[in-house]
């Protein structure tokens, strides 16, 4: 059993059940992460209900217990690419540290958070038109203000003189687009690893697109 995937132990080393949030959270999580490959595969207009229950192994009681519809999985699908990254990567931007520093974490959140959801990430851009409007409103202000932030960050590092591109929305559409093109080629079993892959792509976003003088260290913590 994977370290994430083992149960809880108390001091004795007895297993501590999980709480019914938590078994509910985590069976979401089962769903949504069986369906985005299965989308994938199949494309989502070809993908019903019963073909999402059967990957997962539940009934399909069960799965619209949890979600009352595949678009609704779907959306929940989309989120992690898009809710997600505004939760685990944005916090980056508020460290301390001068613009330059802030954007380099941003870079190594962003594609490694990408290369983990690289299957949501493809399926979120190949099926994005099948969500309803609200749900597609609701993405779409995510993505809106994941970029009003790294524009921000851009911004700061031109006026401080540590960036030299003319204009920070157009350089921050070219390094979004860089760094979610990550999830159309890099694979784990190819000759670069991931780490290899962050460090050379801090490098083309802060000094080769940005015109930083020097590619600088994170912040320490």
């Amino acid at each position: 059993m994977s370290p994430e995937r083992r149960p809880a132990t108390g001091e004795t080393g007895a297993a501590v059940p999980m709480s019914r949030d938590a078994r509910t959270r985590r069976r979401r999580e089962e769903i949504v992460a069986a369906a985005a490959r299965t989308f994938a595969e199949q494309g989502y207009a070809s993908v019903g209900m019963r073909e999402i229950a059967d990957a997962v192994g539940v009934r399909g009681a069960s799965l619209y217990h949890h979600f009352p519809s595949k678009e609704d999985i779907l959306h929940a699908v989309c989120l992690t690419v898009t809710r997600e990254p505004n939760e685990e990567n944005l916090p980056l931007l508020d460290a301390a540290g001068t613009p330059a520093q802030r954007l380099v974490a941003l870079v190594g959140g962003h594609l490694r958070h990408l290369h983990r959801r690289r299957t949501e990430h493809l399926v979120g851009l190949h099926e994005m038109a099948a969500l309803t409007p609200a749900h597609r409103a609701e993405i779409d202000g995510y993505r809106r203000h994941y970029q009003r932030r790294v524009r921000d960050v851009i911004a700061a590092g031109i006026r401080s003189g540590e960036f030299t591109v003319p204009d920070a929305r157009l350089a921050t559409f070219a390094v979004l687009d860089m760094l979610n093109g990550l999830s159309n080629w890099f694979r784990p079993d190819r000759d670069l690893d991931l780490d290899t892959v962050v460090s050379g792509y801090v490098d083309l976003v802060v000094v080769r697109m940005l015109g930083a003088s020097r590619c600088p260290s994170p912040s320490p913590e």
